[in-house]
């Protein structure tokens, strides 16, 4: 489906509103035939020169995850998981979009759309989706159900790849709104981390009427002046507080040591042919997010085990290398390029909810949250958990979504979470 250049201001419902269709994976054998010969065909380097990370994503690793990808992992196991999900496909603006929609059980729950980030995909979101619909199976009340809608983005697994430019996140923002009303619902909420959050935030800056609030733990709260002094490399000003002079230590260390994927993608996507060509290629650049996930994921190809599991990262590597993903996805960085900033608080007026994972990229202290969101109603710092905190630690995070929204549970009528249509 080609992509028409509508402006984010012309996001509009599809001309047929039942144009919503099933969709289900299927992956031809071939094709994992292909992707195992790659593997073993790869062109290694010698061994980096340090004993730790600090030249990048370590030989040996590297090594472990091609051997168990090419000889032991089964896509086909993921791939019926989520088959057994309501999976479908629509088109907004020209572009389709593919998405997960659960509805729950539980009368009067809440609509609530959920985004993934970079390198991710739906993959993060699947375990969540049982704790969120169904929380009475998982120590909740029913009062606490969501009906569940997951998104992938543009040019993300097994959506549409923009043709033109013009997908940026404030044109995300405004097609995910585009599609709730299309699923019937007037009233709902959002949550996002990584480039999910920064379009929750967007959402939240352009307040649509239908959105009661959003939560985020990935939130943008820095002020300008300390965002862009971090970004410098300038020492911590004078007169922060302790929790803030560790936020800025720990951004200043991601903008000058942890984000150089964002730069080369920001600046050059195109470039990056060889996370195309080569699965292992892909894996390193994939594995490479930022130092505190490397080790979450690196450690479990050391045999060792907590949170994500081995199959988990594969899971996400593997969908972007199935649906060649990894430039359109690539894309966005560009697309963003010197507009909304990531981590910088951004005027958001509409009701929110934070909650601090430890091994996020910087742990928001409440003073920041409290100046970024003047309608702050949830701000919590849990025990474990980092960036992907949604897939790394689920029942965290479903906790945290569910205490994050109970305030906004009220002033929602039961007619205006009423599902209209057979998806």
């Amino acid at each position: 489906m080609t992509q028409t250049s509508a402006t984010p201001q012309g996001s509009k419902l599809p001309a047929d509103k039942d144009a919503i269709r099933p969709f289900q994976v299927s992956v031809p054998e071939a094709e994992l035939t292909e992707l195992r010969s790659r593997i073993n065909a790869t062109k290694w380097p010698e061994r980096e020169t340090v004993t730790d990370a600090t030249q990048g994503v370590q030989l040996a690793t590297v090594q472990a995850l091609a051997r168990y990808w090419a000889t032991e992992y089964d896509w086909r196991k993921i791939e019926a998981k989520m088959n057994a999900l309501p999976q479908f496909i629509t088109e907004i603006d020209g572009l389709d979009i593919h998405f997960i929609h659960v509805r729950s059980k539980h009368e009067n729950a809440l609509p609530l759309i959920v985004t993934h980030g970079w390198p991710g995909s739906i993959i993060e979101q699947i375990k969540i989706i049982d704790s969120l619909t169904n929380p009475t199976a998982h120590g909740g009340d029913a009062s606490d159900a969501f009906h569940l809608v997951i998104p992938s983005m543009p040019g993300y697994g097994y959506s549409g790849k923009p043709t033109t430019t013009g997908w940026d996140v404030d044109h995300i923002a405004r097609a995910w709104v585009v599609l709730m009303k299309c699923l019937g619902y007037t009233k709902f909420v959002a949550q996002g981390g990584d480039w999910g959050a920064v379009i929750v935030d967007q959402m939240g800056v352009q307040a649509p009427p239908e959105l009661l609030g959003i939560h985020t733990n990935m939130p943008g709260i820095f002020p300008v002046d300390i965002d862009q002094a971090a970004f410098s490399g300038a020492p911590a000003p004078s007169g922060l507080s302790a929790d803030e002079k560790i936020a800025y230590e720990r951004l200043q260390f991601v903008y000058q040591k942890g984000i150089g994927y964002g730069f080369q993608m920001g600046l050059r996507p195109q470039t990056l042919y060889g996370i195309v060509d080569s699965p292992v290629g892909l894996a390193a650049y994939f594995l490479d997010h930022d130092a505190r996930s490397y080790e979450l994921i690196s450690r479990v190809f050391a045999g060792e085990s907590e949170g994500l599991t081995r199959d988990d990262i594969l899971d996400n590597i593997t969908i972007t290398w199935l649906t060649n993903t990894a430039l359109s996805g690539a894309r966005l960085y560009w697309e963003n390029w010197g507009k909304l900033g990531y981590f910088n608080a951004k005027g958001v007026s509409i009701p929110v909810a934070v909650s601090v994972f430890p091994d996020e990229l910087y742990p928001a202290p409440r003073s920041w949250a409290e100046q970024a969101y003047p309608k702050l109603i949830h701000y919590n710092k849990v025990e474990k958990g980092g960036h992907f905190a949604a897939w790394e630690q689920p029942q965290l995070f479903s906790e945290e979504v569910r205490a994050g929204f109970r305030s906004l549970r009220s002033g929602v009528a039961k007619s205006e979470v009423n599902f209209a249509k057979a998806s």
